[in-house]
C-alpha cells in the first residue's frame, strides 16, 4: 500500500505523516522538498545542458548540488531547497526551473506530471502533498482553470495510477481560519515575527488569479483556501471513489488510520 497525505496548509499533514510512519514502519516517508517519484515541489527540473550551466555557475557547490540531484531519463531533478548556502542567488536561479506557478506550458505541465505518475513503480511509501496541493494551487492561481477542468485532469491522473495500490488520507479542516492562525504562530521566530505567513500572503497576492480578479489580503486568501478544500474533497468523491478517507484534521485516531 501507498499513502497520499493531503489537506490545507496547517491541517497537520506533517504530524500525520509521522503518525502513519509509526504505524507502518515498513513504509518510507517522503516529505515536501525531498526527492519524490511523484512530486516536484521545491525541486528544479532541468535538462542536461541547464544542469551543466548551473554547476559551472556555482563551482564551489558542485558536489553539494550533485548529492541532491537525481536522474530521470534525460532530466535532472535538483532538490535545491535541501542545499544549505548563504548565496540566495542560487535559490532564485533554481526556483526558475520548477514546473509550478505557470513556469512551463499547461501541455508540458500535464505531460510531466502524468509521465512521472506512470513511471512510479515503488510500494510502501507515504507521500506528503504529492497529489493535490501543488497541482491544484497551480491550476487555480496561475492558470485560472475552472473546477471542472481541474477535475478532468484528475481523472487522467486516476487512469494513469490504474493498477497501483494507494490510499488518500485527506485532513479536512473544520476551521480554516483557526488552522491558519495556528500555523502562523508555529512558523514564527523566537520574537514572534511571522516567517511563513508573509510569504504565503505574497504568493497569493502575486498570483495571476488574484491580480486578474483584483484580490488581495488575508480574507481573500482564506476564501481561496475554503474553495480549494471544497474542490479537493469533490475530487476525492467524484474521481477517487474507494481510494480515500476523510479525517478531521485535529481529531482523528490511530483506529481511523487503520480503516
Amino acid at each position: 500500500m501507498n499513502y497520499f497525505i493531503e489537506g490545507l496548509q496547517g491541517s497537520g499533514k506533517s504530524t500525520l505523516v509521522k503518525n502513519l510512519s509509526d504505524i507502518h514502519p515498513e513504509c518510507v516517508a517522503i516529505r515536501e522538498g525531498e526527492y519524490s517519484p511523484t512530486e516536484l515541489a521545491w525541486c528544479a527540473y532541468l535538462d542536461e545542458k541547464t544542469y551543466k550551466t548551473i554547476t559551472e555557475k556555482y563551482p564551489e557547490m558542485k558536489e553539494e548540488i550533485a548529492n541532491k540531484t537525481y536522474s530521470e531519463g534525460d532530466r535532472r531533478i535538483v532538490c535545491y531547497t535541501r542545499i544549505m548556502t548563504d548565496n540566495h542567488d542560487f535559490y532564485k536561479d533554481l526556483e526558475k526551473y520548477e514546473i509550478y506557478n505557470n513556469r512551463v506550458s499547461l501541455e508540458d505541465f500535464k505531460s510531466i506530471i502524468l509521465s512521472r505518475y506512470k513511471a512510479w513503480n515503488q510500494d510502501n511509501m507515504i507521500f506528503e502533498c504529492s497529489l493535490f496541493q501543488n497541482i491544484v494551487e497551480d491550476m487555480i492561481l496561475f492558470r485560472n482553470a475552472f473546477d471542472d477542468e481541474i477535475i478532468d485532469f484528475y481523472r487522467q491522473i486516476r487512469d494513469t495510477l490504474e493498477g497501483k495500490n494507494y490510499k488518500i488520507l485527506y485532513l479536512k479542516a473544520e476551521d480554516v481560519r483557526g488552522n491558519l492562525d495556528v500555523i502562523r504562530k508555529e512558523r514564527s521566530d523566537e520574537n514572534g515575527n511571522e516567517l511563513w505567513f508573509p510569504l504565503m500572503m505574497g504568493f497569493f497576492n502575486d498570483s495571476l488569479f488574484a491580480k486578474e480578479n483584483g484580490l488581495s489580503g488575508e480574507e481573500e486568501l482564506i476564501k481561496h483556501f475554503i474553495h480549494r478544500q471544497n474542490l479537493e474533497l469533490r475530487i476525492c468523491h467524484e474521481v477517487f471513489e474507494g481510494k480515500y478517507s476523510i479525517l478531521n484534521s485535529k481529531k482523528y485516531t490511530d483506529e481511523d488510520l487503520s480503516k
